[in-house]
């Protein structure tokens, strides 16, 4: 099974959406992609600097909405009916719109609740996020523990992510475990964890109404790294997943259960794969960073090992 990965917030670089708009209809989607989300997608995806975009009301549906016109992309390209999907963090409104759990303007209205309850919660505290990187997990788990924080990203391959107020990390990144090395993420504040408690009423109204799908692709939950068949359940799991910790190391066993043989990393790509290289050896993943990208999708897709 080749499974499609959605990346997560983070994965946004300056100008990146510039080659994309080169497509047909690629700026008649985004310019509706940015009505449904009231972001203006296309300026921040091409002219904006890189704190513009890090602003998590703007970063959270400008990768989703990147992810959405790479899927469409690939996805006339070549048959992906058979492939699963997954996304990390906010990843996961994509991964629901391709799965057909929501509609792309379902999602993308959705996540930009997400993106702006967030940037409040997060502004009400200073809390911050670092990667712990190396180490032993079971020590790397206790060190974090011992700062008062929380591992809200466990993302397999070595890498672990701590969140808390902003002076714990501090002092983590000054006693780091064995073997480790603390990275601080330029991010607002403590995502998956309890300080994000307040975005989860506004996600929740936000979501009333809706009538979600099961999907139609395999699809895995950050919660658990479990698959889920009922649309209305992964619907909640998005909506309780904004002060939760991300597994998306259990997301990578669960390919690793299905048989995954290999993975395609959707726009803005680039981290997932990294982490795919590590934790999932042997295991052929292509990034799709620009359209050039998609030719090597392809060949993954339609090769030997799918």
């Amino acid at each position: 099974m080749i499974v499609i990965a959605c990346p997560g917030q983070g994965s946004q670089t300056p100008g990146f959406l510039a080659p994309w708009l080169e497509l047909p209809g690629a700026r008649d989607f985004l310019g509706e992609a940015s009505e449904h989300a009231g972001v203006d997608l296309i300026t921040h995806g091409t002219e904006s600097d890189a704190d513009t975009i890090r602003d998590t009301a703007i970063a959270q549906p400008l990768i989703v909405a990147a992810s959405l016109l790479a899927w469409r992309e690939l996805s006339a390209r070549v048959s992906i009916a058979d492939s699963g999907i997954a996304g990390h963090s906010v990843g996961e409104f994509a991964a629901a719109a391709a799965a057909g759990v929501l509609t792309e303007a379902e999602a993308l209205r959705l996540v930009a609740v997400r993106g702006r309850a967030m940037a409040e919660a997060a502004a009400a505290v200073d809390t911050g996020m670092a990667a712990v990187v190396g180490g032993v997990e079971a020590d790397v788990l206790a060190k974090i523990a011992e700062h008062g924080l929380t591992p809200a990203n466990r993302n397999g391959g070595g890498q672990i992510v701590a969140a808390g107020d902003r002076s714990a990390l501090e002092a983590l990144a000054g006693d780091a475990p064995r073997g480790a090395r603390v990275v601080p993420l330029q991010v607002a504040g403590a995502f998956h964890t309890e300080a994000m408690g307040s975005a989860i009423p506004r996600l929740r109204d936000a979501a009333e109404g809706l009538t979600p799908n099961d999907p139609r692709h395999p699809l895995w939950t950050n919660a658990d790294g479990s698959r889920v068949a009922d649309g209305s359940r992964f619907v909640e799991l998005l909506i309780s997943q904004i002060a939760s910790p991300v597994r998306w190391d259990a997301c990578m066993a669960g390919f690793t259960e299905a048989g995954i043989s290999g993975l395609v990393e959707l726009a803005p790509a680039g981290a997932l794969t990294g982490i795919a290289k590590r934790a999932l050896k042997g295991t052929p993943a292509v990034a799709i960073k620009t359209p050039e990208d998609l030719d090597a999708a392809v060949a993954l897709i339609t090769g030997p090992a799918a």
